[in-house]
């Protein structure tokens, strides 16, 4: 189950550099995000979008609405895979420690907001942040997630059907009951997904843009 939300927006930019984005004609306005997430970060990058900001702070607290928090981190990883500049907010539970760390392979967001030591989280989040940070590819008849995000390079590879699958069901959140127990329990053993509500949501991104070439990843 794939979830989708009304008519979303965010604010657009034809250029990652903010003094750039304050001259005549590059600023894109309020976009609208019709449909679903899938597919979304491709229209705004052809759109021109070179930057972006999300209005809304991207909610993952225990009473927050999963499907916003869904669209908000799908859109945000989406994007970091392109490289287009993000403009976010993040609010974690107070107690959630270093559930941060999860997320780091996303560009960090302008404010974090709940956790105690935000500040000192958010800061070693841009200090350590990179694009191909956790990322995976899909090859003739398997799967292979590289997993930079704990400090070491951490590989996952899986050559059965059902991974793939499960994969591309927890892209943009699926109900964790509805996808294999198996796949998702070996996928939770990784942090490879991270759970919103009844949802399971798929964390590493298939990078658009490289910046070096993929052998050094």
């Amino acid at each position: 189950m794939t979830v989708t939300l009304a008519t979303p927006t965010l604010l657009a930019w034809r250029d990652y550099d903010p003094a750039a984005c304050a001259l005549p004609g590059m600023f894109l306005g309020e976009v609208p995000l019709p449909g679903p997430p899938s597919g979304q970060a491709e229209r705004l990058w052809q759109l021109g979008a070179r930057r972006v900001r999300l209005p809304d702070p991207v909610d993952l607290t225990a009473t927050a609405d999963p499907a916003a928090a869904l669209h908000g981190l799908g859109l945000v990883r989406d994007l970091t895979a392109r490289a287009v500049m993000v403009e976010w907010k993040l609010r974690l539970d107070p107690d959630s420690g270093d559930r941060w760390r999860m997320l780091s392979h996303l560009q960090p967001p302008a404010t974090l907001l709940g956790p105690d030591g935000a500040e000192d989280a958010l800061n070693t989040w841009r200090r350590g942040h990179y694009l191909c940070k956790c990322l995976w590819r899909r090859g003739p008849g398997f799967i292979q997630i590289r997993d930079r995000r704990w400090g070491e390079l951490r590989r996952f590879t899986a050559d059965e059907p059902e991974y793939a699958t499960t994969i591309d069901r927890l892209d943009h959140g699926a109900l964790a009951d509805t996808v294999p127990k198996a796949v998702l329990d070996d996928f939770r053993a990784e942090q490879l997904v991270l759970d919103i509500g009844p949802y399971a949501w798929w964390l590493p991104y298939r990078v658009s843009r490289w910046l070096q070439q993929s052998i050094a990843i």
